[in-house]
C-alpha cells in the first residue's frame, strides 16, 4: 500500500506528535520524549498563523497529515510523520478554545471563536505502511523543497536515511532530489559533529547553530587535508571522518570555527563568507603553525601568512583593470569633462608608483607601446 490514497479522519486525541522529528533538535529527540515536552518545544514554531487559517477555512482534506501506526510509549499509536506543525496548531487552538490558552496571542485567537464542526474530531489523515514510505516525500519537501529545515536538521535527516536504511549517497540523492556531493558532505559534516561531541576537550555548544559553517568548510581542500578527511569516502568509511591521529587537530579546528565559551575563546572565523579564506589558511604550514602556537591568533595575520594578502591585492588590481577597460569604451564621448580629466590624472598618479614596484610590467608595457606604433 505504501501511502494510502484514501483519506481517513481521526479524533485529535488519537493522534501523536512525532518525538523523533529532526526539527526538535538533536538534544530533544527520542522515542521516549513525552508528548507534553514535544508540544512545549513546538510552541516557538509560529503556529498561530496556521491556527488562524483553521478558524477561517477549517482543515482542508488536501492538507491531510501523513501518519504511521507504530509502537510509542509501549503502546500502538497513530504517529504523525508529516504535518506535526498542523497537529500542534490544532492542539494549541483547542486548548485556547476551552479556556486554557498557552499565551496572550492564543487567548486573542480564541476570542469569539466558534470552531467549525469536526475541526478537532475529524482530522484528515493518510496512513502509510511505514516511515520509510514517507521518507522520499519528506526529503524533497524539507531538504530540497519549499519548506526547508535548518542545515543541521537536514544533515541529521540525511544521516538517518543512510544509516537506518543502509542507503548509499546516490540512493538518498534519488529520494530527495539533491546532488550526491551535497548528500555526501551533509552526511560527513553530521558525523563530524558527532565525533566532536565524543571529545571532552571540544565545545560543541555553537556548532549546531552554525552548522552551515561546518558544512561549507568541508568543501575546502585546506579543511580536508588538515583533518585528513576523505571527502569521497562511502558512508561506512565516513562514520568517523577524522582518524585518531588527527583528533588534536580536530580540537583546534573546532575552536577556530566555533570558539569555546567555557574557556572564553571567540571563534576565529566569525563570518561564513570567510570560510574559503579559512580553508586557504589551513593549506599553509606556516599559517597553521602560527594558529596552533598562538593563544589569541589573528585571522587577518594568518591569512597574510598563507599568501592571502597577495591574492587580495591581485583581485583589487584586476578589478581596477576591468573597470578601466569598461570606461575606455565610452571615455572618448566625454573628452571635455573636467571631472573625468581629474579622475584620469588621479589614475596616472597612482600608476607611476605602481609601475616602479613592478619594473618588468613597465618594461613589457613600453615594448607593447613601441610595437603598436
Amino acid at each position: 500500500m505504501a501511502i494510502s490514497r484514501k483519506i481517513d479522519y481521526k479524533d485529535l486525541d488519537s493522534l501523536f506528535l512525532d518525538p523523533t522529528n529532526p526539527r526538535l533538535g538533536r538534544d530533544n529527540t527520542g522515542r521516549d520524549v513525552p508528548q507534553s515536552t514535544v508540544l512545549e518545544l513546538m510552541q516557538e514554531w509560529r503556529l498561530e498563523e496556521l491556527a488562524l487559517s483553521f478558524t477561517v477555512n477549517g482543515f482542508w482534506p488536501s492538507e491531510a497529515l501523513l501518519v504511521v501506526q507504530e509502537q510509542l510509549y509501549r503502546k500502538n499509536c497513530v504517529v504523525v510523520v508529516e504535518g506535526n506543525r498542523r497537529l500542534a496548531a490544532l492542539m494549541f487552538l483547542r486548548s485556547a478554545a476551552s479556556g486554557r490558552p498557552r499565551s496572550k496571542r492564543w487567548e486573542e485567537l480564541a476570542v469569539g471563536l466558534t470552531p467549525q464542526s469536526g475541526l478537532f474530531t475529524d482530522v484528515p489523515v493518510q496512513l502509510a505502511d511505514s516511515r520509510a514510505d514517507v521518507e522520499a516525500f519528506l526529503g524533497f519537501r524539507h531538504v530540497t523543497g519549499i519548506m526547508e529545515w535548518r542545515p543541521a536538521e537536514k544533515a541529521q535527516y540525511i544521516s538517518r536515511l543512510i544509516e537506518q536504511n543502509n542507503l548509499s549517497y546516490d540512493d538518498v540523492r534519488k529520494k530527495i532530489g539533491s546532488k550526491a556531493e551535497t548528500v555526501r558532505r551533509n552526511y560527513i559534516s553530521y558525523r563530524l559533529l558527532l565525533q566532536m561531541e565524543d571529545e571532552e576537550e571540544i565545545s560543541v555548544k555553537n556548532v549546531e547553530e552554525r552548522f552551515s559553517v561546518l558544512f561549507l568548510s568541508l568543501r575546502t581542500v585546506g579543511a580536508q587535508s588538515y583533518l585528513h578527511i576523505d571527502i569521497k569516502a562511502d558512508p561506512k568509511m565516513a562514520a568517523r571522518p577524522v582518524p585518531k591521529e588527527r583528533l588534536k587537530a580536530l580540537g583546534y579546528f573546532a575552536q577556530w570555527l566555533f570558539g569555546n565559551e567555557e574557556k572564553g575563546i571567540e571563534p576565529l572565523v566569525e563570518d561564513s563568507r570567510k570560510v574559503d579564506d579559512f580553508g586557504r589558511i589551513l593549506e599553509s604550514k606556516q599559517a597553521v603553525d602560527y594558529l596552533e602556537r598562538t593563544k589569541k591568533p589573528s585571522f587577518e595575520f594568518a591569512y597574510r601568512l598563507a599568501g592571502g594578502d597577495e591574492i587580495e591585492v591581485t583581485r583589487l588590481i584586476d578589478g581596477s583593470a576591468d573597470n578601466i577597460e569598461a570606461a575606455l569604451s565610452r571615455a572618448h564621448l566625454h573628452k571635455d569633462s573636467l571631472s573625468l580629466q581629474k579622475a584620469v590624472s588621479r589614475l596616472g598618479a597612482d600608476l607611476v608608483p605602481l609601475f616602479s614596484l613592478f619594473p618588468d610590467a613597465k618594461r613589457q608595457l613600453n615594448e607593447d607601446l613601441s610595437s603598436a606604433r
